[in-house]
């Protein structure tokens, strides 16, 4: 009988780093995303779709929906798990980085559009701003992949228009920086009225408008695009719901009473 080949450390991260990336119904076999990594790293995609299902397991956003996986495949990525919460931003970084080196490149040229600004710096600086970057990106495609590409407000679809906002802006709060808990997909309209307080998020998910938007009432562009705004809820993300804690932060110190 074929000996089974033991998952490494390294196999476990990318698995990981495909988990966050991956909405919660699509951690299957036929998804092209787990197919690559499969490839990539000489496993079947069965089981890369396992190791996925196994972090849901362990996830304590989605414990409540009763996921269960293999216990030995949980006792192999809970150390992974606890390893990402005491240090998100160093562990998604060397995600990205083994990930690049499956792919025979480098973190450099794989973000290289990102990274064209960092071109001129050196050591340590270079590399903190490397990491931030690479880490923003990362967030992106989990809070992108978490509203399954669109908007949560108007339900726009087109990449280009689509930002991960932060509810807690990143310059505030490093623990929460990656934490998917803390984003929401908007279009830039959008993004930009929350990012300014002109729109706040209670903690039933309804939209809430500023007193100095609506003083621009008489406006079309206000009835148009921010009166049927309020009072509706935002969409519901597959995996993770913008943390209520969160909101009440950005209503009590961002939003424009």
């Amino acid at each position: 009988m074929a000996k089974r080949k033991l998952w490494t450390r390294e196999e476990l991260i990318l698995a990981f780093n495909l988990y966050l990336k991956t909405a919660f119904g699509k951690m299957h076999t036929s998804n092209p995303d787990v197919k690559y990594l499969a490839d990539l790293i000489g496993r079947t995609p069965s089981s890369i779709a396992l190791r996925l299902v196994n972090f849901a397991s362990i996830d304590p956003v989605l414990k409540a929906r009763v996921i269960k996986g293999m216990k030995g495949g949980i006792n192999q990525v809970k150390p992974i798990w606890d390893e990402f919460f005491d240090n998100q931003e160093e562990l998604v970084f060397l995600s990205e980085q083994i990930l690049a080196e499956k792919e025979n490149t480098t973190i450099d040229s794989k973000f290289e559009k990102l990274l064209v600004h960092t071109k001129s710096l050196k050591g340590e600086v270079k590399l903190r701003e490397v990491k931030t970057r690479v880490n923003q990106s990362f967030f992106r495609q989990i809070v992108l992949s978490n509203y399954s590409n669109k908007c949560a407000i108007t339900g726009i679809d087109i990449p280009e228009f689509l930002i991960a906002s932060h509810i807690i802006p990143w310059s505030v709060n490093q623990k929460e920086r990656l934490n998917p808990e803390n984003g929401i997909c908007l279009s830039s309209l959008y993004d930009k009225a929350f990012d300014k307080g002109f729109i706040g998020i209670k903690s039933n998910y309804q939209i809430m408008l500023s007193k100095e938007l609506k003083v621009q009432n008489t406006k079309e562009y206000y009835q148009k695009y921010f009166a049927p705004l309020e009072k509706t809820e935002l969409a519901e993300p597959t995996k993770y719901f913008a943390k209520k804690e969160f909101l009440e932060y950005h209503l009590d110190t961002i939003f424009r009473k």
